[in-house]
């Protein structure tokens, strides 16, 4: 049985929701913290060259987006549960829209200058300067673009009326009951990015219902957990063999085949291809084979939903 190993950073609103899934779970892990802008040297000998975070390594099996690493916990660890029976078409729909409208959202008002001037009182200019082209950078392949501050701000409420309701209304203390799913989770990070600083934080703490339930969330904490090196994990991806595949036929509607050689990338952001040998199409997942002179042989899981398949 091999160790789950989180490949990081501290600031990460994506990596803070992988570590309250690990928390939810009660599960060990290992903390390899990466840079937050690129080169990722370490990571992309792992991924291929996907470049966001947070990635889930597990021995060769390397698990790119939390959509996806949600997946992969509720199989290492059935029980809390992050689909609850009967919601999971629910939960997984609104984790969705959290992770991609709401997300996004958060990050047009975090990023307002008077937010970013906290956020980087203390930091050297010349890393503000590289953190900022990093970030164009990220959103410069992809299917969308930034939200305008302005429409931000005047969604912003609409958002937080409704999940105020949703709360107040709900049967228990989460958003579908009495235990948090994953839409719990995917919901809190984006708010927990934006608690970061006094220009942000009163766009969650101003909303009763919410301020408290967020609370609750970030309780559950990160579990149990101990730092490892990026050298440390590419050495445990070299001398692991990648799980067999999914028990689930192989079902990919563009005609794409296994085997085939091709590229696999996000479609909104970060759109930084991978290349290999597609081991697998299923429901909810792609896998590709590649090969690597530091990592070895591995195996990279991406969801499909949100991701795209392209021949090479």
């Amino acid at each position: 049985m091999h160790e789950l190993i989180l490949h990081h950073y501290p600031t990460s609103p994506f990596a803070e929701k992988a570590r309250l899934l690990l928390g939810f779970k009660q599960l060990s892990w290992r903390s390899v913290l990466i840079p937050p802008v690129m080169p990722k040297p370490d990571l992309t000998a792992l991924t291929g060259g996907y470049r966001r975070t947070p990635v889930l390594q597990i021995g060769a099996d390397i698990y790119c987006d939390t959509a996806l690493i949600a997946r992969r916990l509720e199989v290492e660890k059935v029980t809390p549960e992050l689909f609850p029976e009967g919601q999971e078409f629910d939960v997984a729909v609104l984790a969705q829209w959290a992770d991609s409208v709401l997300f996004l959202t958060a990050v047009s008002l975090v990023f307002q200058p008077e937010s970013m001037a906290l956020r980087f009182a203390n930091v050297p200019k010349e890393f503000v300067e590289v953190f900022s082209k990093d970030r164009a950078q990220l959103f410069s392949n992809g299917s969308v673009s930034r939200v305008p501050l302005e429409q931000a701000k005047s969604d912003w409420p609409t958002y937080m009326a409704r999940l105020e309701q949703q709360l107040a209304r709900s049967e228990g203390e989460f958003l579908f009951g009495a235990a948090p799913s994953l839409a719990d989770f995917a919901v809190a990070h984006c708010l927990w990015f934006l608690r970061a600083t006094p220009v942000t934080a009163p766009l969650v703490d101003s909303y009763p219902e919410v301020h408290a339930w967020l609370g609750k969330v970030l309780g559950v904490g990160h579990g149990s957990f101990s730092e490892l090196s990026g050298e440390q994990a590419l050495q445990i991806a070299r001398d692991a063999t990648p799980a067999a595949l999914p028990d689930e036929a192989f079902a990919e509607p563009n005609g794409y085949r296994q085997g085939q050689r091709v590229a696999i990338c996000a479609v909104d952001y970060g759109s930084d291809p991978v290349e290999g040998e597609l081991l697998f199409a299923g429901s909810e997942e792609l896998i590709l084979r590649r090969e690597d002179e530091r990592a070895g042989v591995v195996h990279v899981h991406f969801p499909r939903v949100g991701y795209r398949i392209e021949a090479r």
